[in-house]
């Protein structure tokens, strides 16, 4: 069976979702599995992502994050812009994807890979390169990729694209990000 590559994207919620609940099946099925979250970093004993809390109950999940952290929970705001250790970071998850090709997983979700070339932490390029090393490598799991855009050179080498798209959403109301909601 080929292994294929699958890709969520677009503006809209659910993207990560969508990924995790593709990530549980396959971990339900008794798979081996690596998520890699790009950009999502958090501090140690306090993590702000509440689903990294069951992490590590699941049988056969290897659990990566990656960047420094950008959320102010005093402020209850984000931090945009880019600084040094944001792109180390961001080169430390696109070696550890590159990585995961050789280590035996049967599906490797890397979560926000794509919007790593919207922020400006890696290029297009560099992409486009991983997957050079994953079709060298000969497929050997299925690769999940998500993030707010999609390219068309990216676009003519993937076999699945689901895009979400914001029809309506409450954050236009003002209404602030949710634990266990949005995250």
């Amino acid at each position: 069976m080929k292994q294929q590559i699958q890709v969520y994207t677009g503006g809209g919620k659910g993207k990560t979702t969508a990924a995790l609940g593709l990530l549980l099946r396959f971990l339900g099925s008794g798979g081996k599995a690596l998520l890699v979250q790009f950009d999502k970093g958090s501090k140690e004993g306090s993590d702000f992502y509440s689903e990294r809390k069951i992490f590590p109950l699941l049988d056969g999940l290897s659990f990566q994050p990656t960047g420094l952290v950008r959320f102010d929970e005093k402020t209850e705001s984000f931090r945009f812009k880019n600084i040094p250790g944001d792109f180390e970071e961001a080169q430390r998850g696109l070696a550890l994807a590159k990585a995961s090709f050789s280590q035996g997983y049967g599906l490797v979700v890397l979560d926000e890979i794509l919007s790593l070339v919207l922020t400006g932490l890696a290029k297009k390029e560099e992409i486009l390169g991983l997957l050079d090393a994953y079709e060298a490598a000969g497929r050997p799991c299925e690769l999940v990729l998500t993030g707010h855009e999609i390219w068309p050179e990216l676009e003519a080498r993937v076999d699945l694209i689901t895009e979400m798209r914001k029809v309506k959403h409450y954050f236009d109301q003002s209404i602030k990000a949710r634990k266990g909601i949005e995250f």
